[in-house]
C-alpha cells in the first residue's frame, strides 16, 4: 500500500500544476498507471479524482477544457474492467463533495465534465447490448446513492438538477435509431434513479424536475406512452414540509 501511495503522489501534485505541459504529461502517465493497476482501494480512487478535479480547475482555455473533460471521461475505458464501477463511484463522490465550492466562472467546465462522464458511463453499459445486468444495476445504485440521491443533504441540489437536465440527452446517445430495437434497451430500469427521486425527494422542486425528466417527449416516445394530462392540483401542492429550494445552481445546457 505504501508503494501505491508513493506512486500516486506525483500524479496528484502534477495534475494540479499550473503548468499545462506538466498536467498533460501527468495525465499520460496516469493512463499507463490505470491500465496496469489490478485493483484499487476506494481511498486511492478518491485521491486520484481529487487530482483530476484540480486538473480541470487549472485548465483555463475553453477548447482545452472541452478536450480535458472528454479525456477524463474516457478514462473509464483505460482502467481495467474490475475498476470501472469503483472509478465512476469515486468520480460522483468527488464531484458531489466539491460542487458547492465551484466558482461561477468555473462552473461551465464542470457541467461539461459531468455530462461527458454520464455519457461515457451509459456508452460503457450499452457496449455489450446491456447484457451485463450486474454492472448495470450496480451503476444505477451508484447514481441513486450520490448524484440522484433523494434524501442525502450532502448532495447539492444543483448537481441533482444538472444530472436530471442531461439524463435523457445522454440516454439518447445510446438509444438505437430503429424503433424496433428500442425494446432491447432496459429503459425503465435506466430511469429507475430518476423515478425514485421523483417519488422520494423531500424537496418539491427536485420532485418536479425529476417528473419533468420522466415526461420528456423522447422518454414517452421510447416507452410508447402519451404525455400525462395536466391537473389543476397535484398531491405536491398539499404537502407541507421542507419544500424550499436550497438556492444551488441548477445547471444549464452546454
Amino acid at each position: 500500500m505504501a508503494d501505491q501511495a508513493n506512486t500516486q503522489s506525483p500524479f496528484l501534485r502534477e495534475l494540479a500544476s499550473s503548468d499545462p505541459e506538466l498536467r498533460t504529461s501527468a495525465l499520460d502517465n496516469l493512463r499507463t498507471y490505470l491500465s496496469a493497476h489490478a485493483a484499487f482501494q476506494p481511498l486511492e480512487l478518491l485521491k486520484l479524482w481529487k487530482g483530476l478535479y484540480y486538473s480541470m480547475w487549472m485548465c483555463d482555455k475553453p477548447l482545452a477544457q472541452q478536450r480535458l473533460a472528454a479525456e477524463l471521461a474516457d478514462l473509464i475505458n483505460t482502467v481495467r474492467l474490475e475498476n470501472v464501477l469503483p472509478f465512476l463511484e469515486a468520480f460522483w463522490l468527488t464531484i458531489a463533495r466539491e460542487w458547492t465550492g465551484i466558482e461561477a466562472l468555473r462552473m461551465d467546465k464542470y457541467l461539461r465534465l459531468v455530462r461527458f462522464v454520464l455519457r461515457a458511463s451509459f456508452v460503457w453499459l450499452s457496449r455489450n447490448h446491456w447484457a451485463d445486468i450486474k454492472s448495470r444495476r450496480k451503476y444505477l445504485a451508484i447514481l441513486e446513492e450520490t448524484p440522484l440521491c433523494a434524501k442525502d443533504i450532502r448532495v447539492p441540489n444543483g448537481l441533482r438538477y444538472h444530472v436530471l437536465d442531461i439524463y435523457v440527452d445522454e440516454l439518447e446517445v445510446v438509444m438505437p435509431e430503429a424503433e424496433a430495437q428500442w425494446k432491447e434497451v432496459p429503459l425503465e430500469e435506466m430511469l429507475g434513479p430518476v423515478t425514485k427521486l421523483a417519488k422520494n425527494s423531500p424537496t418539491k422542486p427536485v420532485r418536479k424536475r425529476a417528473r419533468e425528466t420522466l415526461e420528456d417527449e423522447n422518454v414517452l416516445k421510447w416507452l410508447g406512452k402519451e404525455k400525462p394530462k395536466e391537473v389543476v392540483q397535484s398531491n405536491d401542492e398539499s404537502v407541507e414540509g421542507n419544500d424550499e429550494d436550497d438556492g444551488d445552481f441548477g445547471g444549464f445546457e452546454d
